[in-house]
């Protein structure tokens, strides 16, 4: 950034130790408030699993489709998400390594509560550490040594010589909306208005062996899948397959990954397919309409090339 802020509640005498996450050089200023929130309201990751059984579903299949593509062996990585059927997959995941005693390399992220308790389970060797999620995490940092901090340009950086995100054998990843191209939203909502940020999404994405979306055929009555997606957060030249509670949708670009679901018997369907299916039940939504002359937000891909724009909507 070109200028950096650190906000603290905490503030202690000079030099800062045993831990020094970001360095003073790389700080403008210090502002000192009374509280910048109470952890003790920060749900653990094992609070967060779903009951949903769409949710439950999608994660159940989406275990199904790391398996039957060959990822869940002795010294794999992977990333899930912290909520949702991110998280619940972890849950199939556990108990699958737990059985066949499988010890994974490296769980990566954004971490929550239940990758530490895995972590500290020994399904994992390493877990590294660009962002924690909950209060369980931090107790996990401090006590052990092989879950390591690191900073966002070793996670993701597309121009360094060796950033993690590469060495990622399976990443699933939410999404707000999908459309037939495999694109993925995670910015806009169904009205056009800003609601998420997108993190590593596209990183994970683009260096995972098997990028996993979930996402529920529909929300609130208006469909997850469209031709077109609001807003264009990660290309779907590196989606891999998107998983919903009525079938998994596999990107034609993987034909390999298609034969070995199909060998699984998996609920495979094609997107365009289930489109369709999903648009008998709910209806066509009526597009959003935005203001082209009022551009809020500029779209970059992880290299900084623009791939879209966010409009304020009428």
């Amino acid at each position: 950034a070109a200028h950096v802020i650190a906000v603290t509640d905490n503030l202690v005498q000079y030099p800062l130790s045993p831990r020094i996450s970001i360095p003073q050089y790389l700080v403008d200023q210090v502002v000192v408030v009374g509280s910048i929130g109470d952890p003790a309201k920060i749900a653990t990751g094992a609070a967060r699993i779903t009951r949903s059984p769409v949710d439950l579903r999608i994660a159940q299949d989406s275990f199904r489709l790391m398996k039957a593509a060959g990822i869940v062996e002795p010294g794999f990585s992977f990333q899930m998400g912290v909520g949702g059927a991110s998280l619940a997959a972890a849950v199939y995941l556990e108990e699958y390594m737990s059985d066949k005693q499988i010890t994974g390399s490296f769980g990566l992220g954004g971490v929550g509560g239940y990758m530490a308790s895995m972590h500290d389970k020994g399904m994992f060797r390493t877990v590294f550490d660009v962002q924690s999620f909950d209060a369980a995490v931090t107790k996990s940092m401090i006590s052990n040594p092989s879950h390591i901090e690191i900073d966002a340009s070793w996670y993701a950086n597309p121009f360094n010589a060796g950033a993690l995100v590469n060495n990622l054998d399976c990443v699933i990843l939410a999404a707000l909306e999908v459309d037939t191209d495999f694109n993925v939203n995670v910015l806009t909502g169904n009205d056009g208005v800003l609601r998420g940020a997108s993190g590593g999404h596209q990183d994970t994405a683009a260096g995972a062996k098997l990028s996993i979306i979930v996402c529920p055929s529909f929300r609130g009555g208006v469909p997850s899948v469209k031709d077109r997606v609001t807003t264009i957060t990660t290309p779907g030249e590196t989606v891999d397959a998107i998983v919903t509670e009525r079938g998994i949708c596999v990107n034609p670009r993987r034909a390999e990954l298609l034969e070995s679901a199909l060998k699984a018997k998996l609920p495979v369907t094609e997107i365009t397919e289930l489109k369709k299916e999903v648009e008998k039940l709910t209806g066509v939504p009526e597009p959003i309409e935005f203001d082209y002359d009022k551009l809020l937000a500029a779209v970059e891909y992880r290299d900084g090339t623009l791939i879209d724009g966010v409009y304020a909507a009428k």
